[in-house]
């Protein structure tokens, strides 16, 4: 028994050391959520285009994945995008710095237009249909947008930017950040054709209705690429080339709820919570020491070794912690202290049925067995649901019950029983309290 239990002292040494080795350092491992971390939560409703037969949900779908792809630009770790019912759009961006940089790039359309420019001073109200009158932004010289004198700009834009491939930042002849763009083979012939054709005119490049520039067309522009020039600090042309190279969102997409949850909130949340779970976890411990003795401390260390396998398989899989996955840890401690209070009766009532300490512990562990599993793949069943059908922090209450519960199965029954077999078979003991 002893060259058995040997080995399995050694699995768990091994485990417990790949699982601190995993988790360490905890801040930088373990993902906080948007409840302890601060950061901002939107909710964005997409109202179905009236030019699409596509359904709603479709169209959704579409922008859910092209505000992924802005967000992915931003550099957020781990940011929880997902739809809700057929129209709603939920962000949330944990740890984000500039909540409200973040808001404007994820709500914006980014719908790029090519619009040529009617140069002519007097027209009549016959020459202006097809025709509208769209703004322009200027800065002054300490850098403040500006709206400046209007242009009447085709309605029809010759082409979009959905021949795009490509955008960058440059600079252009003044020193000023200037935004790159390069089309698709498709797009540059278009834009082939619509140069050579107005040479001599105004083409406005318009970003979501305002107009970003307008240069004149000087000569045909065969290669596809053009330049967003307008005065940019980096900032806004590294926003502006990010949300272009997402792509334009396919519906116009409403923000209609934002929350911006701060650091301070975050750090009281964790403060208390732990505050609560370290006074939990006192009077557990010293219950079971008074209470079960030696096999009370056996219990306390195996409900350590529960939350280290946990907070490891946490860090792999690249989980995120938030307030009810906490919650869902301190559930599984309780379900970790519930399987060894089972072991432990059993043990004592068959050494009050008059068998040796051996004898005993193996009829107790084997008889509260069955008991053991029953609960947690009940309480797994309930968890894997809720991660699987649930949304948000349930996810992550129903991921931390799951890992939790066999992680419990694991220390209740294999990591105690190795340790006690490995007691009793390095000693002769002829009677034995708990």
């Amino acid at each position: 028994m002893r060259r058995n239990s040997g080995w399995k002292i050694l699995l768990i040494i091994a485990i417990v050391g790949a699982s601190i080795w995993q988790i360490h350092p905890l801040e930088k491992k373990i993902r906080r959520g948007l409840d302890l971390q601060g950061g901002i939560h939107v909710v964005l409703e997409v109202e179905k285009p009236k030019s699409t037969d596509k359904s709603i949900s479709d169209v959704t779908d579409r922008a859910l994945e092209i505000i992924r792809n802005r967000v992915d630009g931003l550099g957020v770790s781990e940011p929880i995008i997902q739809k809700e019912g057929t129209n709603h759009i939920i962000v949330d961006l944990p740890g984000i710095s500039d909540p409200q940089r973040a808001i404007e790039i994820i709500g914006k359309t980014a719908l790029l237009e090519f619009r040529l420019v009617r140069n002519e001073a007097t027209l009549s109200e016959s020459a202006l249909v097809g025709y509208e009158l769209l703004s322009t932004w200027s800065k002054d010289e300490r850098g403040v947008s500006r709206e400046s004198s209007p242009l009447l700009v085709k309605k029809t834009p010759e082409m979009t930017g959905s021949s795009l491939v490509d955008a960058y930042v440059a600079y252009d002849s003044s020193g000023f950040p200037e935004v790159n763009i390069v089309l698709n083979k498709e797009g540059a012939e278009i834009f082939s054709q619509v140069t050579s054709e107005n040479i001599g005119k105004r083409l406005a490049i318009v970003l979501d209705g305002v107009i970003k520039s307008a240069p004149s067309i000087r000569s045909r522009i065969p290669d596809g690429r053009a330049q967003i020039t307008g005065q940019f600090t980096m900032d806004e042309a590294r926003e502006l080339a990010l949300v272009l190279r997402a792509g334009a969102l396919p519906a116009k997409a409403e923000i209609i709820y934002q929350e911006v949850v701060g650091p301070t909130l975050g750090r009281e949340y964790i403060q208390k919570v732990l505050r609560a779970s370290i006074y939990g976890a006192i009077v557990v411990v010293v219950f079971m020491m008074i209470y079960y003795l030696a096999f009370g401390m056996l219990a306390n260390i195996a409900l350590a070794i529960n939350i280290l396998i946990l907070l490891a398989v946490t860090s792999v899989i690249k989980g995120v912690m938030t307030l009810p996955g906490i919650a869902g840890i301190v559930l599984t401690c309780g379900l970790a202290v519930d399987a060894n209070i089972l072991i432990f009766e059993r043990i004592r009532e068959e050494l009050r049925a008059g068998k040796s300490p051996l004898a005993a512990v193996e009829a107790g562990y084997h008889r509260a067995w069955s008991a053991i599993i029953d609960s947690n793949i009940t309480t797994g069943i309930s968890g894997i649901i809720l991660f699987l059908l649930g949304e948000g922090s349930i996810k992550g209450f129903g991921l931390t019950l799951t890992i939790g519960m066999v992680a419990n199965l694991f220390t209740a029954v294999f990591v105690t029983k190795a340790i006690v077999d490995f007691i009793l078979s390095s000693r002769k003991i002829e009677h034995l309290r708990i």
